[in-house]
């Protein structure tokens, strides 16, 4: 780890313990039933720990989507070649992908950010494209590691500046999305790693593998965590050794939440896998992410789970791009207004619920 990366983790303090229970009396005296909004008011009070403010607005809400390619594709472990990563986040540029119309509806900014594709893109004006690129492509990891552990340090540190600038602009939300043909192989090579857990109940079908590609897809990663898995000291080398570009910056993105103190909302199962490598390599962060769905690929829910998140859909989404962190958000802005906007049972002169034991 480089000096400057830990001298930001030691930047890192604890939830705000009294904005938490100013956020948890302020619930308790809104005019509804008591714990009637579930993980919706949980989050709410996450947030306000995270701002260190009782008072909690999400005014400026962004999607960072890290862009890059994997040289894992060699081993065809997906269905498409790798020059889909490039169209589509031209495309996204241009506010023609799933997620940027699912985003402008949902009024979040999108912030596409080309961190290794294989190939120079050209930027539309919808969404410019952020330019970060750290190499064209990784390499293919059943032949070498997929990037150098300085090449991985940097991708960190790329999503933690991210954040920073966004922060410094005002936003007060952040989703994290990604785009990469073969990110569902290198995120559960990261995740059996990460987890000690055998790959074949990790790997999923990704964007629609045949049984074949599929047991191909599992061969491939069971051979790079036994070559890799016992000379790993940290979750970085995990990262350089099986990761990519788009999984090493989402991991800093989501380090940089904890830094800067902006709620960073995971996606599904790539971007739960570097939301669990940022937790390995600074325990605790995970105080500062929030979780929108549950993927429908295998190790989805084992994701949430091992962070002790609750998520707030589950619709058998596995889109990517940030689309189920997108669609959670007006879920969250509409608790929001609740939470600041109705009246007290004080204000209808009516008496409060009690509480009758379980919270």
């Amino acid at each position: 780890m480089s000096e400057e990366l830990k001298e930001s983790l030691l930047k890192i303090a604890p939830l705000d313990e009294e904005a938490m229970e100013m956020s948890k009396i302020r619930w308790s005296r809104v005019a509804k039933p008591l714990y009637s909004l579930g993980a919706l008011e949980e989050d709410i009070i996450k947030i306000a720990g995270i701002s260190q403010n009782p008072r909690v607005h999400m005014d400026k809400k962004a999607l960072i989507i890290m862009c890059g390619d994997n040289g894992i594709v060699e081993e065809g472990v997906t269905q498409t070649g790798q020059e889909v990563t490039a169209v589509v986040t031209e495309n996204m540029t241009h506010g023609n992908s799933s997620v940027c119309i699912m985003a402008e509806r949902a009024e979040v900014d999108v912030f596409p950010v080309d961190i290794g594709v294989s190939r120079d893109l050209e930027s539309g004006d919808r969404y410019p494209l952020i330019r970060k690129k750290l190499a064209y492509g990784t390499k293919n990891f059943c032949k070498e590691p997929a990037m150098t552990r300085q090449e991985t340090i940097k991708a960190i540190e790329t999503g933690m500046e991210l954040v920073k600038v966004l922060a410094e602009r005002g936003y007060r939300l952040i989703a994290t999305g990604e785009m990469g043909i073969g990110n569902t192989t290198t995120s559960s090579a990261v995740t059996s790693m990460l987890l000690s857990m055998e790959p074949g109940l990790l790997t999923g079908r990704g964007a629609g593998l045949s049984d074949e590609g599929l047991d191909r897809k599992r061969r491939v990663i069971e051979k790079a965590v036994r070559t890799y898995g016992p000379s790993c000291k940290d979750g970085i080398d995990v990262l350089s050794k099986v990761g990519g570009f788009d999984l090493a910056g989402l991991t800093g993105v989501f380090l940089g939440g904890a830094i800067y103190r902006i709620p960073i909302l995971l996606d599904g199962f790539i971007s739960g896998a570097a939301a669990l490598a940022a937790e390995k390599i600074h325990p605790g962060c995970r105080d500062f992410m929030l979780a929108s769905h549950v993927s429908a690929e295998p190790a989805g829910k084992l994701l949430l789970d091992e962070l002790k998140l609750t998520p707030l859909i589950q619709a058998g989404l596995c889109l990517g791009e940030g689309s189920g962190a997108v669609a959670a958000i007006p879920l969250l802005t509409m608790v929001a207004d609740i939470y600041e906007k109705m009246s007290s049972f004080e204000d209808i002169k009516i008496e409060e619920y009690k509480p009758l034991g379980g919270k």
